[in-house]
């Protein structure tokens, strides 16, 4: 014998609240949890960690981007200020302070000389692996690291070495040579194609060619 409808339908309300009440609990057990557990020291300093992380993983890929872009842009045009330079950064996406960009050009080892026209301009100072535009506007490789900075000899006396430039190098390159501050070197003397720098005590040739080798790869 069937049951009266009004039966059924007062069992099928029950079953509905029943099962509303048990997704009640639930939600207010889980909010609970969710609750505690962001509130837990632990996760907080996992979360924190990890979106430092993160952060520091997407400032590297832009900065190594950036560099990319920066030897791409000294190896195909005549740059002679970071004003320029800045621009055609902007011009690849890439928007930066001067500040930043004098750190990148510090450490790309890139230096400022004098072209075969008077001006000047940036170059790398390890321009084999990279191209240069001509004065024509042809491109040219570089396969020397003195024809970027103009270096053609040192010599020592005593605490005092002498090098030998290309005309127009040496006030250049002795700007970066103090620039660095090189504990192996007191300091320098520029005219317009020698370079005249004060070793200190007790430090021997072979240092010395060794701090001058991270801007002239070659000495």
């Amino acid at each position: 014998m069937t049951e009266h409808p009004k039966r059924v339908l007062q069992l099928i309300v029950q079953k509905y609240a029943t099962i509303v009440w048990l997704l009640h609990i639930f939600y207010i057990r889980c909010a609970y949890y969710v609750k505690n557990l962001q509130n837990h020291k632990v996760f907080r300093l996992n979360i924190l960690i990890f979106a430092t992380a993160k952060n520091k993983y997407t400032t590297m890929k832009i900065k190594n981007s950036r560099l990319d872009a920066i030897r791409l842009i000294l190896s195909t045009q005549e740059i002679g200020s970071q004003e320029e330079l800045l621009n055609e950064l902007e011009k690849e996406g890439f928007k930066l302070t001067q500040a930043t960009l004098s750190r990148d050009l510090h450490q790309l080892r890139v230096v400022k000389t004098v072209g075969t026209q008077g001006r000047y301009r940036y170059v790398l100072t390890r321009p084999h692996q990279y191209r240069h535009a001509g004065e024509q506007g042809e491109v040219r490789a570089v396969t020397t690291p003195q024809e970027a900075n103009g270096f053609l000899s040192i010599k020592f006396s005593g605490n005092i070495a002498v090098i030998h430039t290309k005309p127009s190098y040496a006030s250049t390159l002795a700007y970066h040579i103090d620039n660095y501050e090189f504990p192996e070197i007191i300091g320098t003397i520029a005219g317009d194609d020698t370079v005249m720098m004060v070793i200190a005590e007790n430090t021997t040739r072979a240092a010395v060619l060794r701090a001058l080798r991270t801007i002239i790869p070659n000495i």
